[in-house]
């Protein structure tokens, strides 16, 4: 545990003992990963070799833009998807490409949890998984879905190369 290195990154968590609603943290587990396998994000990637490289971008954000539409559409008549409760709320103080701290210690050690939090990407979006507590306030990842984990990697090396210009004074 002492080779784990750790970075500043504001994040927030919610997360339960996976022991307590396994059958039901499984199921949003899957649900969360699908979120790219709706009907518009299928015939996005049906089409991607119909459009020119540099009809990509455009062609994703307007996919982006009818997602954005569909969740306010889903908010007003009430038909989002209910996310399962979970009782723990917590602030991430740091992260590393496997682990992440919390700044208060809320976890028992050797414990396996399920946690959600938001991904501060885009397009920004929630991600389910699943992690081990190795001390009362540092967590190890231990199932997470392969997109999740490649943006996890992104979002930390994006942390990192704020914190360089930081300290060399570029902001």
């Amino acid at each position: 545990m002492s080779d784990v290195r750790l970075i500043e990154a504001p994040l927030e968590i919610e997360f339960d003992l996976e022991s307590v609603n396994s059958v039901e943290f499984g199921r949003e587990y899957i649900q969360l990963s699908e979120g790219e396998n709706d009907a518009i994000g299928q015939w996005l990637r049906n089409a991607k070799g119909d459009s020119g490289e540099s009809d990509a971008v455009v062609v994703q954000l307007i996919v982006e833009l009818y997602r954005k539409i569909d969740r306010l559409e889903q908010a007003l008549l009430n038909t989002a998807p209910k996310r399962v409760r979970l009782s723990c709320n917590a602030k991430i103080g740091r992260i590393g490409y496997e682990h992440f701290e919390l700044f208060e210690a809320k976890l028992t050690v050797g414990e396996y949890y399920y946690g959600r939090l938001e991904m501060p990407i885009h397009p920004l979006r929630e991600v389910g998984f699943y992690f081990e507590a190795e001390t009362p306030t540092v967590a190890k990842m231990v199932r997470m879905h392969q997109k999740d984990v490649n943006e996890w990697g992104m979002y930390m090396m994006a942390r990192e190369r704020a914190i360089i210009r930081q300290l060399k004074g570029y902001e």
